[in-house]
């Protein structure tokens, strides 16, 4: 394993960060706020209890989840289109760097910079609402496993994407209203039974769900099984991500 390479790749994407700070991290802290002051102050005292819990404090997990799925797949696809735009991903190909590591490297950079946003969103909540994390470290691993889950589908959008028009599409046409009827705002509890097994067919309600019973205790759908789902969605864009490696997808023509 070549650690100086991932190390590398890992700490030029980091620095990205830091040139763009305001893009990067000021501009997800003050646009999720606004949705604490909004959703949370404001209406949120004139909404009933969502299970024993107030609303305020049960749209937190939703919200932070809803900013990690997207800002995840914005830094993968971003960093990893960047090179194949300006075409110094050929250099990364012919240097002595399997291409674990080249995935290790952006992927792993990708997802630190989500999970540090991810954490400072959820410090920021508690200056808007009041709130306890009944399981810590359920929610950490929910906070890590979904960074790096999406870090990945990220990275195949970022591969996939032949214009910079592309790279809003899944995130914007796809990512985005999944996040908002997965329950990002709502118990799925509360829809009709029939829309209760459609909305179970879209799988961010389980990362939702298993998000929001590590805070509270209480989730829409068995806890085992969002973690079964969040590991089976990392599985699969292993395997697509191997796959671009081994015919060399629009990486080598």
């Amino acid at each position: 394993m070549n650690f100086h390479a991932i190390r590398a790749i890992y700490l030029f994407e980091l620095a990205r960060t830091w040139r763009t700070l305001l893009q990067s991290i000021a501009t997800p802290v003050i646009s999720t706020s606004l949705y604490f002051v909004v959703f949370g102050s404001a209406i949120g005292s004139r909404m009933a209890d969502m299970g024993g819990v107030g609303y305020a404090a049960f749209i937190v997990p939703g919200l932070i989840m809803m900013m990690l799925l997207t800002e995840s797949i914005s830094n993968a696809s971003f960093g990893i289109y960047m090179p194949r735009y300006s075409g110094t991903i050929y250099e990364v190909l012919s240097a002595p760097v399997s291409y674990l590591e080249i995935v290790i490297g952006y992927v792993g950079a990708a997802a630190t910079k989500s999970i540090v946003l991810g954490l400072i969103i959820l410090a920021t909540a508690r200056l808007f609402v009041d709130f306890q994390i009944a399981h810590p470290l359920v929610m950490l691993l929910f906070l890590v496993l979904t960074a790096l889950t999406f870090s990945l589908f990220g990275f195949i959008i970022g591969i996939w994407a032949n214009g910079w028009e592309k790279l809003q599409i899944v995130p914007s046409l796809i990512v985005m209203p999944l996040a908002f009827l997965g329950g990002s705002f709502y118990s799925i509890e509360m829809l009709p039974p029939l829309w209760q097994k459609i909305t179970l067919l879209n799988p961010v309600v389980y990362l939702i769900s298993g998000f929001r019973w590590s805070f509270f205790g209480e989730s829409d759908v068995n806890v085992a099984v969002s973690l079964g789902m969040t590991l089976g969605f990392m599985l699969l864009c292993l395997l697509v991500i191997g796959r671009i490696f081994r015919t060399g997808y629009r990486l080598k023509n």
